[in-house]
C-alpha cells in the first residue's frame, strides 16, 4: 500500500490498452478467418469491449455466466448459457482473471460439450499463485500478483468494476467493508 489502506494502481489505462492490444494482434493471427469469443460475465466485460475493438478478424460475441461458489462445495453452476451453436467452430473463451482455475476448468467443460473445433482460454491476467487446478493458457496478458485486485472488470462485491486501471486493494479493508475504497475513488 502506498498509505495506509490506500490503493496501489499496479496497471493504468496505457498500460492495459497494451495489454489488450498485444493479445488482440495474437488472436489475429490464430484465428484469420475469425473467432468466437465467449466471455464470462460479470468481470470479463470491460476487457472484452476492448479486445474486440482491437481485432482485425471477424469476431462472434456470446457470453455466460456462473452462480458464485456455493458456501462450503467450492462448486458453481451456470445460470446463463450461450445462444449460439458452437459446434465445429473456433472458439476462445474471455477471462478477466484466472485464479484458482476451478472456474474455468468448469467452464471449459462445459463448452467442451458443444464441439468446437477448437477452444482455447484468453486472459488478461494469470494469477497462477493460487491455482489448484492446471490449465492450458494460450493468450495470457500478464501474470497477476497473489494479491486482491481491483479495477477494470475486477471487483469487490460488485464494486470498483468500472475504474479505468488495476489497483491492488487492502483485503483487510475491503473484506470488513467493501466500500472502504469508494469514497477516495469516486469522491462520495
Amino acid at each position: 500500500m502506498t498509505a495506509a489502506g490506500a490503493l496501489r494502481v499496479l496497471h493504468r489505462r496505457e498500460a492495459l490498452a497494451a495489454l489488450v492490444a498485444a493479445l488482440a494482434r495474437r488472436l489475429d493471427a490464430a484465428y484469420p478467418n475469425g473467432v468466437v469469443l465467449v466471455a464470462v460475465l460479470h468481470g470479463s466485460l470491460l476487457f472484452l469491449a476492448d479486445l474486440i475493438r482491437r481485432l482485425a478478424v471477424p469476431v462472434e460475441v456470446e457470453f455466460l455466466a456462473i452462480s458464485p461458489y456455493a458456501a462450503g462445495t467450492g462448486r458453481v453452476r451456470l445460470v446463463l448459457d450461450v445462444a449460439s451453436d458452437l459446434q465445429g467452430r473456433d472458439v476462445v473463451l474471455v477471462e478477466d482473471i484466472v485464479d484458482t482455475g476451478l472456474t474455468t476448468a468448469y467452464v471449459v467443460g462445459e463448452l467442451r460439450r458443444r464441439q468446437p473445433r477448437s477452444l482455447e482460454v484468453c486472459t488478461l491476467f494469470d494469477r497462477r499463485a493460487r491455482r489448484l487446478v492446471p490449465l492450458q493458457l494460450r493468450f495470457v496478458g500478464a501474470e497477476a500478483p497473489d494479491e486482491l485486485l481491483v479495477g477494470y472488470g475486477l471487483d469487490v462485491e460488485g464494486r470498483y468494476r468500472n475504474l479505468p486501471f488495476v489497483a491492488v486493494g487492502d483485503p483487510d479493508r475491503l473484506t470488513a467493508d467493501p466500500d472502504a475504497h469508494v469514497e477516495e475513488l469516486y469522491g462520495r
